[in-house]
């Protein structure tokens, strides 16, 4: 029988073919194996389109060496692409419009504010949603101060806290100033008054670039550092979305977000929410409630935009218990399970994609098989019917005939 085979989309990080992921695509391959499933990695880059194949980078766990081979299409993309300003990025999209008849296990999901727009359209999620707004003038952000205390602005198509500030009035009237550069650089807080805070924020080219901003909540736990949760939800082996799990990270000293990249630790979600709440009981509630909410809006965003097979929710928990969804990441990583100790969940989580493919593969080849019979079935009783309107006119005239 022959073997399904999953190709894993991504982007080179520069122009000599660095891959951001291969300890987990290796993992996968590996996992990929075990079902049934071989797993291979490629770029747009690594596509021959006038041949139609692939020079894919091929792991082999038995020699636990990375090749590269030429390969045909496979019968299911899983697509990891994350935003570049780069030629590579502009390949992509060549890629994605070529090709966007194959059968991908999720689509692109669009900018945070889009997202925004598209979640708060639907009553269950409109209060759990901290109010956005997108950055076109400077009255935007001044209009957000007065409204909140703490208010965060972000790049509309940011990742891993680059470029993010955040905002917070003081007492005295002033501000304060702290944020990350485009290289997840920790800027020193800067303070300043109503009068010289536009002109304190000149340097970060809010008008050079699409930011959104957003109520802050307040998530400083007793350190001084902030903290927030992040909840991944995939599809598993029977095609439904299910909560693979949460875990809690804790930002570096200065730090205005709280992203591993960023310097930020690792905890499980159980013993941060238990420490934040102070009710182990009611943060065991308030986790189950993250959880069926993240599988809600994994669900109602897939109708929207098209197949999803993950989701990562970066969720805020206010000392009331109140659940604040702030952001969605559709290519999620799976080391914050890894660095919490909890092997099991982030073994889950490496294989819940390919189990995935699995189902899907699996559920397109009945269709293929039905619709065939389908037609089979079709073609027959179209012939039966041209045979039988045959015989009925032959049979008819020639009974006429004998009549007259």
């Amino acid at each position: 029988m022959t073997q399904p085979v999953l190709g894993i989309l991504t982007l080179y990080l520069n122009d000599d073919g660095l891959l951001e992921e291969k300890t987990i695509y290796r993992r996968m391959t590996v996992a990929g194996r075990k079902m049934g499933l071989e797993v291979f990695v490629f770029t747009p880059q690594d596509v021959n389109y006038s041949s139609n194949r692939i020079h894919a980078h091929m792991y082999d766990p038995d020699k636990e060496t990375w090749s590269r081979k030429w390969r045909p299409f496979p019968n299911l993309i899983y697509d990891r692409c994350r935003i570049q300003r780069s030629h590579r990025f502009e390949q992509l999209k060549k890629f994605r419009a070529r090709y966007g008849h194959l059968t991908f296990l999720n689509r692109p999901l669009r900018n945070k504010w889009t997202v925004y727009l598209t979640l708060k359209e639907d009553a269950r999620f409109r209060e759990r949603l901290p109010e956005t707004d997108i950055y076109e003038k400077p009255q935007d952000l001044a209009d957000m101060l007065r409204k909140y205390p703490l208010v965060y602005v972000k790049p509309i198509n940011g990742t891993g806290g680059r470029g993010i500030l955040r905002i917070e009035k003081q007492k005295n009237g002033g501000y304060l100033i702290q944020g990350r550069d485009q290289a997840r650089r920790i800027i020193p807080p800067q303070k300043a008054d109503a009068s010289t805070l536009f002109e304190r924020l000149a340097s970060w080219d809010l008008n050079g670039r699409r930011y959104v901003v957003q109520q802050g909540i307040q998530l400083k736990l007793s350190s001084g550092r902030v903290h927030d949760y992040r909840l991944l939800v995939q599809k598993n082996s029977r095609g439904e979305w299910a909560a693979t799990g949460g875990a809690g990270r804790i930002g570096a000293a200065r730090s205005v977000t709280s992203n591993l990249h960023g310097g930020g630790k690792a905890v499980t979600m159980k013993e941060l929410l238990g420490k934040w709440i102070g009710d182990d009981v009611k943060a065991e509630s308030i986790r189950l409630e993250t959880e069926k909410f993240g599988i809600e809006v994994a669900a109602y965003l897939e109708r929207q935009y098209g197949r999803l097979c993950e989701l990562a929710l970066d969720i805020a928990i206010d000392r009331k218990g109140s659940i604040w969804l702030l952001e969605v990441n559709p290519k999620p990583a799976r080391e914050v399970f890894a660095k919490t100790g909890d092997t099991e969940t982030y073994q889950r989580a490496i294989a819940r994609p390919l189990e995935y493919a699995m189902w899907l593969y699996e559920r397109k080849k009945r269709s293929s098989r039905t619709n065939g019979g389908r037609r089979h079935s079709a073609r027959g009783r179209a012939a039966g019917s041209r045979t039988a309107e045959k015989i009925r006119k032959t049979s008819g005239s020639r009974y006429g005939r004998s009549s007259i």
